[in-house]
């Protein structure tokens, strides 16, 4: 008999979050969005290292995961992170991270 074992709903956001940001053209699409005091309009790809059409793909990536909001269809092009899902993902990612190690368990890998 198969067991049913289901994710916490903390557990499938951390997962959605961290597949968002999964790739560096999108870590650094985050690092720009967050340096902009408004709403960005404009090409991303004028101020990043990335083709217009990938662009499109990674901005398409992040707005799914509710990372960013906006229009990303051309000729409408405005962008900014939520901040409501920013600091949700900020907080999730800094839990995760606080767990403590069990000190009790050593599997000879930390030689």
């Amino acid at each position: 008999m198969e067991e049913n074992k289901e994710y916490s709903m903390k557990q499938e956001m951390l997962a959605k979050f961290a597949r968002a940001l999964g790739h560096p053209a999108r870590v650094a699409i985050m690092g720009f969005l967050a340096k902009q005091p408004n709403c960005y309009f404009g090409d991303i790809h004028e101020e990043l290292p990335i083709a217009k059409a990938t662009v499109s793909q990674h901005l398409a990536a992040l707005k799914e995961a509710g990372l960013i909001q906006g229009e990303i269809e051309t000729p409408k092009v405005k962008y900014c992170i939520n901040k409501e899902n920013w600091m949700l993902a900020n907080l999730l990612f800094k839990d995760f991270f606080e767990q403590s190690i069990s000190k009790g368990s050593d599997c000879g890998c930390n030689q």
